[in-house]
């Protein structure tokens, strides 16, 4: 039987939960998840250029993970861009090193380590700043305590 595997490390949550094909509403849509691991990976590897071997050390994972995870995050992404589906960034047994705060009333986003809380933006001095991070810890809680 295998063991619980080590959770993922993220740099920072990603900016948006869902991609959806414009101009036909959701409901309409068939969806795919792809977990914040997978985004992660197709992050490093596709976006940022990283190797395999590169990309699996700055996830805390093995090289073999990594490929999975990559591979999974490729087929998802394709399916919803080739489909039209909407994809939905949720989930995934991750641990972020860096959340984005963004301020709800006029947009202003600063990276800061995940310990780290703002209460006003230092931008406008609204209390109405969102921690990013938190939305994809709560999506991954409720999961484990479904099983």
């Amino acid at each position: 039987m295998r063991g619980p595997y080590r959770k993922r490390l993220v740099n920072q949550p990603p900016n948006f939960k869902n991609f959806k094909p414009s101009g036909i509403p959701r409901k309409m849509l068939k969806s795919i998840k792809i977990t914040v691991d997978e985004y992660e990976a197709f992050r490093l590897a596709d976006y940022q250029g990283f190797d395999h071997a590169q990309a699996a050390e700055k996830m805390a994972i093995s090289r073999p993970t990594f490929t999975r995870l990559i591979e999974k995050a490729r087929n998802k992404i394709a399916r919803a861009l080739i489909d039209g589906m909407e994809l939905v960034v949720e989930g995934g047994n991750i641990e972020f090193e860096n959340t984005l705060h963004r301020c709800l009333d006029c947009g202003e986003e600063q990276l800061n380590p995940v310990e780290h809380n703002i209460p006003d933006c230092p931008e406008c001095g609204s209390e109405n700043v969102q921690d990013l991070a938190e939305k994809f810890i709560d999506t991954n809680n409720q999961e484990k305590t479904k099983k």
